[in-house]
This record gives C-alpha cells, sequence and structure tokens, in this order.
C-alpha cells in the first residue's frame, strides 16, 4: 500500500539568491566569485608580518622596547579584523524586483512612454528625485528591474545592484558598498600604518645590527633555525614587500580619505558626476569635512535588506510502500470481493481450515429495497430471527 507524504525541505535564502555570489557557512559569510587576488592578499600580509615577528621583534624588543612587538600585533589584528570584516560582509546589495513587481514596474514605464514605434530607440528609463534641492536622476537597471536608489551602481563582476557603490575591489574580493566602506578605509589605513611600521623597524634592525657587528657580518648573519638562509635575506624581502606597498596603499589610503572629507565615491569620481561641464554640486555633502567624516566613517549601519538566512519551506512528495499485515477479523471488503462487497470465501477460513465465528464474518449489506417485505428495516432498528428460523435450529 503507497502512501503520499509531504515532507518540508528548508531552504534558505541564500540559495536562492541572483547574482554572481559565494555564500560559506550557511549564509553568513558572502563574497565575490572571483577570490583569488584575496588570497593573495592574505599571502603577503600573513607572511610578511610572520617574519618581522620571528626574526625582528625578538631583537628589537630586548634592545629598544619591549612595547614594538605590541603594538604590531596590535596593527595587524586590527588590519586583518578590518579586512574579513570588509570581505566577509553584504556590501549592501539591493534584491531584484519579483515577478510581479517587474511586469507593474514595466507596465508603468510602457503608461509613461507609450507606444514606440518599430525600429526607433526606446527613451531612456529614469526617475527624478529631489536632494536637497536638487535634481538627481534615478536610472533604470535591466537586470535587476528596478529603478535604482540614489549612489547606487550595478556592478558587472558580482552582478548586483549594490548601494551606495564605490567599486568592485579585487584585493578584499568583494563589491565595496555602503555597509561595508568603512571597514574598507579603515583596513587600508591601518595596513598603512604596519606597513610603515615593518618598513621603518626593519631598518632601525639591520642598522643596529651594523652598528656592533658591521654591516659585511650582518649580511653574513644566519639564523639559528635557518642555517643556510641569510637573516638579511629575509629582511631585505620584508623591506622590498614594504617599500612596494607603501606607494599603492599608502596612496589609496590618501585617495580615499580625500572622498571621504568630500562625501563623495569612487564612483562618483570616475564619472566626473559633480566636476563634470554642468558644474552640479555635490548634493551629498554638508560642506564641512568633519560632518562628511561623521556621515561615511560614524553614522549607523544600514541593515541588510538580503534577509539571506532567511528560511524558504519547499515540500516535496514523496511515496512510501507500507505492507499493512492484518488478521481475517479485521479485515474490510474492498473492491476486490465483489459488487456486493462480499468477501471471498477463502479470506473467510482460519489458518487450521475451520470456519470463523458467524461473528466475524461481515454480513451481506442489503439495502431496504432488496430485502423481503418483512425484514426491510427503517433506520435504527436491529434484525430479529424469525420463529421459523428458531425451529429450524432445534
Amino acid at each position: 500500500m503507497s502512501v503520499m507524504v509531504a515532507r518540508k525541505k528548508v531552504v534558505r535564502k541564500w540559495e536562492k539568491l541572483p547574482g554572481r555570489n559565494t555564500f560559506c557557512c550557511d549564509g553568513r559569510i558572502m563574497m565575490a566569485r572571483q577570490k583569488g587576488i584575496f588570497y593573495l592578499t592574505l599571502f603577503l600580509i600573513l607572511g610578511t608580518c610572520a617574519l618581522f615577528f620571528a626574526f625582528e621583534c625578538r631583537y628589537l624588543a630586548v634592545q629598544l622596547s619591549p612595547a614594538i612587538p605590541v603594538f604590531a600585533a596590535v596593527l595587524f589584528l586590527f588590519a586583518m579584523a578590518t579586512l574579513l570584516r570588509t570581505s566577509f560582509s553584504d556590501p549592501g546589495v539591493i534584491p531584484r524586483a519579483l515577478p510581479d513587481e517587474a511586469a507593474f514596474i514595466e507596465m508603468e514605464i510602457e503608461a509613461t512612454n507609450g507606444t514606440v514605434p518599430q525600429g526607433q530607440r526606446p527613451p531612456p528609463r529614469i526617475k527624478n528625485f529631489q536632494i536637497n534641492n536638487q535634481i538627481v536622476k534615478l536610472k533604470y537597471c535591466y537586470t535587476c528591474k528596478i529603478f535604482r536608489p540614489p549612489r547606487a551602481s550595478h556592478c558587472s563582476i558580482c552582478d548586483n545592484c549594490v548601494e551606495r557603490f564605490d567599486h568592485h575591489c579585487p584585493w578584499v574580493g568583494n563589491c565595496v558598498g555602503k555597509r561595508n566602506y568603512r571597514y574598507f578605509y579603515l583596513f587600508i589605513l591601518s595596513l598603512s600604518l604596519l606597513t610603515i611600521y615593518i618598513f621603518t623597524f626593519n631598518i632601525v634592525y639591520v642598522a643596529l645590527k651594523s652598528l656592533k657587528i658591521g654591516f659585511l657580518n650582518t649580511l653574513k648573519e644566519t639564523p639559528g633555525t635557518y642555517p643556510s638562509t641569510s637573516l638579511t635575506v629575509l629582511t631585505v624581502l620584508e623591506v622590498l614587500i614594504c617599500f612596494f606597498t607603501l606607494w599603492s596603499v599608502v596612496g589609496l589610503t590618501g585617495f580615499h580619505t580625500f572622498l571621504v572629507a568630500l562625501n563623495q565615491t569612487t564612483n562618483e569620481d570616475i564619472k566626473g558626476s559633480w566636476t563634470g561641464k554642468n558644474r552640479v554640486q555635490n548634493p551629498y555633502s554638508h560642506g564641512n569635512i568633519v560632518k562628511n567624516c561623521c556621515e561615511v566613517l560614524c553614522g549607523p549601519l544600514p541593515p541588510s535588506v538580503l534577509d539571506r538566512r532567511g528560511i524558504l519551506q519547499q515540500e516535496e512528495s514523496t511515496a512510501q510502500e507500507e505492507s499493512c499485515q492484518r488478521g481475517p477479523s479485521t479485515q474490510e471488503p474492498t473492491a476486490a470481493q465483489g459488487a456486493g462487497g462480499q468477501a471471498e470465501e477463502s479470506s473467510a477460513q482460519q489458518k487450521d481450515g475451520s470456519l470463523p465465528h458467524p461473528s466475524a464474518v461481515p454480513a451481506p449489506s442489503l439495502s431496504n429495497a432488496e430485502m423481503p417485505e418483512e425484514k426491510q428495516l427503517t433506520s435504527g432498528e436491529l434484525p430479529v430471527p424469525s420463529q421459523d428460523a428458531g425451529q429450524a435450529e432445534h
């Protein structure tokens, strides 16, 4: 006997989200699919700091101050925390329109623009929005089927509209937007300080060693655990990494400091949104550097609108075979027992071949119309055995 059982399968919303993102830890971690350069970032930071803590820090702590490795550890932990927070968080992705919402928006656009003759290009889909007495255009996203909010843009790499889109950073493996920009800025700021710190004390280490044993002897010195590798070679490697990192990271930090002071994004700066030919003023700037920095770096962080770990329940119908073994006394009439609902004679017999008790055999059900006139019953009456039947038994 097959029974259809409806089983509920719990599905999280992140499993059905469109776009080119990867999720880990049941939707708690959200990143872009291209993560190769992010792993390179981790390798450079961890490798350089490991060499610094393993060799130079011990000598500098003894010769100068034990606070040197402590402050370096604080900078390292802060840089790693802000990096992971930037890489593993939702940058401010805007959900795509549902099919009903997209159809409604299309109807509104068609009603506004009218029918476009064949062969002509349809007008751009934009809406005007006023911010601080200035008109800002809201553009329509043909992929997400929505009018993007102010300062939002569609990332071609992640295939999502991101609120207050700044840029897509492959070094952190994620987009930089409204919900993680402050952590991105703190990351590059702390990484710049950490790079300058390691670079400076690497030079101090070589200088102190050279004063004691000479520069040439310093170059020939080898650590006890790595006799085949010159200790100065490792130091020079750290200096080279820090030197080339300084030009990029420190320059990037200065550029974003300029943007934060103006309350402007990288996307707006590249496009020249507020410095073009029209000379339109930035409606988001407060005209004060302190207020702009407080809004960007210290303002309230908006919650994610994706609800990645929300539950979507889907029902799956599965057929299960159940073998129901019942005794003869509990069998019920089925369609195979005949049109009258009577059981076959073989099913009424017990295993030992004897007939069962009359009470165990289901009596044929006859309607009042089929019964003789003297045996027709009204509802609620019980049949009474006739006297002829009683005399026959005697």
